[in-house]
């Protein structure tokens, strides 16, 4: 029971991120700029997490899906820590766990 309301937490909480980079909140925006990204990024980056929790959601795909989300969270945490931005460690860690424990019931 725990494998599956994991697996549906990390298709929400990317479905979530995804919408809020491919809109573009202020703050997103500005965090991306600060980063070094370009203006689009965000959008890039939102696709490619709304397209990780539709593979996720479906199960012929779920593998594929959290391996893209897991590149996804790896260059996040990559940029985080690069930039020293340690306020967005915490919300990593839960899609790190999120990953990891959909990944071993995958």
């Amino acid at each position: 029971m725990v494998h599956v309301l994991s697996i549906w937490f990390l298709v929400v909480a990317f479905l979530g991120a995804g919408l809020v980079n491919a809109i573009g909140t202020s703050g997103t925006r500005s965090d991306f700029a600060r980063w070094g990204y370009p203006l689009w990024w965000g959008i890039v980056t939102g696709g490619l997490e709304i397209l990780s929790a539709v593979l996720i959601a479906l199960p012929v795909s779920r593998i594929g899906g959290v391996a893209l989300a897991a590149v996804i969270i790896a260059a996040a945490v990559f940029t985080v820590l690069r930039h020293r931005d340690h306020a967005h460690l915490a919300p990593l860690s839960v899609f790190v766990t999120l990953i990891a424990v959909a990944a071993i019931a995958s």
